[in-house]
């Protein structure tokens, strides 16, 4: 019987992508499958305090493991923004054909070889009051003149990966799920997670 883990999230493309890559072995809950979560303002500073906030938040409330994750794009030529405000670059509310329309129009005329950015994540694991760990992964790439392709979210269709051709909106999600950041740091997770069976195995 899998094992459930909440992710402190209503994005379904963000858990669809967990589940993907955590496997058969865990099943992912997001926000909306556990009642009276509170609504955690992600006003911290860094990717790992808005992280650790989340997950400790819903960890009040849901006993079982909490997965939280910040993540955003940071842009070399906007000196890192939209960074860890990357889902309300455009505003409130969080609209992503919002987001990547300002970011590619602040870019608009920066060259071609000044167009390096990268995918940042930050992922929390807690349970209860305990911080677990904090896994951090980061994938470089550069944005492009015009959005391309249809996969994915956020900003996906401007971005692409180091190696690559195609936008992280074109590329095949099972590619995209063995490089990204996210990935990066779920492989960490991961790791840790196998070493915590053998030595906390009460959490289980």
């Amino acid at each position: 019987m899998p094992t459930p883990i909440l992710l402190a999230t209503r994005n379904k493309g963000k858990a669809r992508e967990f589940q993907e890559m955590l496997g058969a072995e865990w099943q992912v809950l997001t926000s909306s499958d556990v009642p009276d979560l509170p609504d955690v303002s992600e006003d911290g500073e860094t990717f790992e305090a808005n992280a650790q906030k989340k997950a400790l938040a819903c960890g009040a409330i849901f006993s079982g493991f909490v997965l939280a994750d910040d993540s955003g794009l940071e842009v070399d030529a906007l000196n890192g923004v939209p960074g860890i405000h990357s889902a309300r670059f455009a505003g409130e509310p969080s609209n992503d054909l919002r987001n990547n329309e300002l970011l590619l129009t602040r870019m608009l005329n920066v060259p071609e070889d000044s167009r390096g950015a990268q995918f940042v994540c930050v992922l929390a694991l807690t349970k209860g009051a305990t911080v677990l760990g904090l896994y951090k992964g980061i994938l470089r790439g550069r944005v492009l003149y015009s959005a391309r392709g249809q996969g994915g979210f956020g900003y996906d269709p401007a971005f692409v990966p180091e190696g690559y051709q195609e936008s992280f909106g074109e590329l095949d999600y099972r590619i995209k799920n063995s490089i990204s950041h996210r990935a990066q740091a779920l492989q960490a997770l991961i790791s840790d997670l196998d070493q915590l069976k053998k030595n906390r195995p009460q959490f289980f």
